[in-house]
């Protein structure tokens, strides 16, 4: 039964980045061009998916023993410093998201909408998960 939740509800997850035009790669390039064309339209979505998660975040944050409605332990992050690693990351997958206009879900999303170009980026995606684990020593 935990397998039919987490498919319906990754599938209202997908439709949702297609209904808010996430996972339309120019939507997004507009959104980051701010001196440019800017497009604020994807701030609203961004507000509204903080404001959906905040309260059960900050419920797991506070809990010693953080669990899913199923008893699975939820792993927090351990690690709270900004560092070279963590900077570092966020330039890689910030440059990224702005050349291709594509985040992680939303790539997934657009394979279902028929825009199998979108495999370059997940393939892309995959080989810096193999290499930061090859690297990092992780895997």
């Amino acid at each position: 039964m935990k397998n039919v939740f987490a498919f319906l509800f990754g599938g209202l997850f997908s439709v949702g980045l297609m209904l808010s035009g996430m996972s339309n790669p120019q939507k997004v390039i507009d959104f980051l061009d701010i001196f440019g064309q800017w497009d604020a339209s994807l701030a609203f979505v961004m507000m509204g998916a903080i404001a959906v998660a905040f309260i059960p975040f900050q419920k797991a944050v506070r809990s010693p023993s953080a669990h899913t409605v199923y008893g699975e332990k939820i792993d927090l992050p351990a690690n709270t410093r900004i560092d070279s690693r963590l900077i570092t990351g966020s330039l890689l997958f910030g440059i990224g998201w702005g050349i291709a206009g594509i985040c992680p879900a939303p790539a997934f999303t657009l394979i279902g909408l028929g825009h199998y170009e979108a495999l370059y980026f997940i393939v892309a995606m995959f080989a810096g998960v193999l290499i930061h684990r090859k690297v990092a020593g992780a895997g």
